[in-house]
């Protein structure tokens, strides 16, 4: 049976390797930089207040990470915290485990707004997060890097 624990710095170098292969999926349009990957692990393990790091154990095996980043709503009026990343590694994908991170968000933010983004054609995580209460907002985001 799947676990979640919060990452700590013996998780640095598998998590790193993970992100590496879940920023050059089909997943997600950027594909990172070694240094986006550092920075991201690097503040998951500082307790900054702005982003936490999960990652997903069977049998003490590290099989994926999950990133949550924290802000406010206007739209909602509400604090919110933003699921950035969930990846699951290939032999435990369907197995419910990325049903179980959002169940453990919502265990430790119940009165937050919870959002997430999904690639349009990842048609089996839009499943998986409707399924979990999400739903699809009618508009497009866009943004403006500084890196």
């Amino acid at each position: 049976m799947a676990e979640v624990r919060k990452m700590c710095q013996m998780d640095r170098a598998i998590v790193v390797d993970m992100m590496r292969r879940f920023y050059n999926s089909p997943a997600l349009i950027t594909n990172g930089s070694e240094e986006i990957f550092a920075s991201n692990v690097d503040n998951c393990l500082s307790n900054s207040p702005y982003v936490e790091g999960f990652v997903f154990t069977v049998e003490e095996k590290v099989i994926g990470y999950g990133m949550l980043a924290k802000s406010f709503s206007t739209e909602f009026g509400s604090e919110c915290v933003w699921i950035e990343d969930i990846y699951i590694e290939q032999e435990y994908r369907g197995q419910g485990i990325g049903s179980m991170f959002i169940q453990y968000v919502k265990g430790i933010y119940p009165d937050k707004v919870l959002r997430l983004e999904a690639e349009s054609d990842n048609a089996k995580a839009i499943a998986a997060y409707e399924k979990n209460g999400f739903q699809k907002l009618p508009y497009m985001e866009l943004v403006l890097t500084r890196r």
